[in-house]
């Protein structure tokens, strides 16, 4: 019975041995997959300070009154979207839709974002899945004579066909984490994409605005100098009759001079910005549009003013740099995953002989299965060198990300800063408008009542002129700078057809790859 006994235990450790065996080597893969895990920065931004208020001063609830429109500061607000169209502009509204759908920049933009996806899926179905191929070989060869044999040489044919399979088992997680790197660098052009976009719409508004302005300070400068002539040629005859000094004529001149001189550069600069616009909306400059009323943009009254915290989501250039900032991470991983073994699979099966039916018949069943695992040893520092770069570009991305946000804090304080001043230079200029048309009409009934020279009554419309050409430049100003802070405080993406936001759908990409968390390993390889 002992025997027996014996018999039976040896016969079951036997048949639990292969079990054993077959559990130590999926605990040995389990552990080695977590480990992967291990191998670098996890990629979460750093922790910043977040500033009480974006200004080196509080930012007060509301701006001056100026032309009767104060504006309101609403702090913890959500970004705008689709901002222009609180500037109440139907004409506004269609440069910027036109814009957006025929810009070429953006349109070259977005197709290389499409690539980079593709890019992506290609490169994880060839890592993450194994790989299958076909091929057929039909050749006829001859062979040298063996002199023991006989002189004469041999002629043959082979033919084969086959499938060949292949596959790496990601061990330590290295093609895990590269298709992780690039899944956020496809995130971080997705980012830039809508940064573009709305930069693009910032910009077209902004152009609209300052080409409106300098039109109306052309036409406003013409009548300026439509005066200036007119008090120059009463100069010169009043001088011609003795009624004033020459050096009173020559100031006359000089003055209309002064005037024609700003003139030609007005007008450049307006060309230029319709010219600019033309090409933001895709158009040639010669199919520049039209020019806007400035009268016809409405200041927007209430602007939102996003919380600091809310702003690192809300700006898409923090979330470009929030994605390298990853990118980097996983690439510190992969870098780690290089210095470990890797395990590769390959079968293939098939039909092969030296004729076509003993290819085709069962004698030409030809098949082979291998598996290969290689350990890197010495490479001469190399793969530790590029540990240390991927880390030395990681810690520099931090860097990056944080001179990011701090750039953006200093956006948002300097757009609201300007919006205050731009309220309290507007309202002087308009107080001194309102002023010089008062002396305008004053003086202009003190001229029908042959009180003042006609000299004086052109001198103050002259006065009013130039106090005009104040207001528009400070009502320019607060428009384009209101487009500026709603550019600086971000917005939630949105396409341009209304579709999903490529933001959003670059970051299901990067649901190929897990996060990595802290570790060193060690090696000197």
């Amino acid at each position: 019975m002992t025997y027996f006994a014996d018999s039976r235990l040896c016969r079951s450790a036997s048949f639990l041995a292969p079990a054993r065996l077959a559990w130590s080597a999926a605990l040995a893969v389990c552990t080695l997959t977590l480990a992967a895990c291990s191998f670098g920065p996890n990629g979460e931004p750093p922790a910043l300070p977040q500033p009480v208020h974006y200004g080196s001063e509080p930012q007060p609830a509301q701006t001056v009154a100026a032309q009767g429109v104060a504006q309101q500061f609403m702090i913890g607000a959500k970004p705008v979207p689709e901002w222009w169209t609180l500037y109440r502009s139907d004409a506004l509204n269609a440069l910027v839709d036109e814009g957006l759908c025929n810009s070429p920049s953006l349109a070259a933009t977005e197709q290389t974002l499409a690539a980079a996806r593709e890019q992506l899926r290609a490169q994880v179905g060839s890592s993450m899945l194994p790989t299958i191929d076909a091929g057929g070989q039909a050749t006829r060869n001859r062979a040298l004579a063996i002199p023991e044999i006989g002189s004469n040489t041999f002629l043959y044919n082979i033919f084969v066909g086959q499938l060949q399979a292949h596959y790496t088992i990601d061990l330590f997680g290295a093609s895990r984490l590269a298709d992780a790197a690039l899944a956020a660098r496809v995130n971080v052009q997705a980012y830039q994409l809508d940064a573009a976009r709305r930069a693009l719409a910032a910009n077209i508004v902004s152009a609209a605005i300052t080409s409106a302005a300098l039109r109306a300070q052309i036409d406003t400068t013409e009548r300026l100098l439509t005066l200036a002539d007119d008090q120059a040629r009463d100069a010169a005859r009043r001088h011609a009759l003795g009624a004033v000094s020459h050096a009173d004529q020559l100031s006359a001149q000089q003055s209309a001079a002064s005037v024609s001189a700003s003139l030609p550069g007005l007008k450049q600069q307006w060309q230029s910005t319709r010219h600019a616009l033309a090409v933001l909306l895709g158009r040639t400059p010669d199919a520049a549009p039209g020019d806007l009323e400035l009268a016809a943009l409405h200041l927007p009254e209430q602007v939102p003013v996003v919380v600091p915290s809310e702003l690192l989501r809300a700006r898409p250039d923090i979330e470009a740099a929030d994605a390298a900032l990853k990118a980097a991470a996983a690439d510190v991983g992969v870098a780690t995953a290089q210095m470990f073994p890797s395990l590769s699979l390959s079968a293939s099966m098939g039909q092969g002989g030296f004729s076509w039916p003993v290819a085709l018949s069962g004698a030409g069943a030809i098949w082979s299965i291998g598996a290969s695992l290689s350990q890197p040893l010495f490479h001469g520092g190399a793969l530790a060198a590029q540990r240390r770069a991927a880390m030395n570009t990681y810690e520099a991305t931090v860097s990056q990300y944080k001179q990011t946000v701090l750039a953006a804090f200093q956006n948002v304080a300097d757009t609201l800063a300007a919006l205050e001043h731009d309220a309290q230079a507007l309202e002087a200029a308009n107080t001194a408008a309102r002023s010089a048309q008062g002396i305008v009409d004053e003086t202009s009934g003190r001229y029908r009542l042959g009180a003042v020279p006609l000299a004086s009554a052109r001198a103050s419309q002259q006065q009013f002129r130039n106090a005009q050409l104040d207001e528009i430049r400070y009502t320019s100003a607060r428009l384009a700078d209101t487009a500026a802070l709603f550019q600086a405080m971000g917005s939630l993406p949105v396409a341009a057809d209304g579709k999903q936001s490529p933001r959003a759908t670059s970051e299901a990409a990067s649901q190929t790859g897990s996060e990595v968390t802290n570790a060193k390993p060690g090696g000197s390889n």
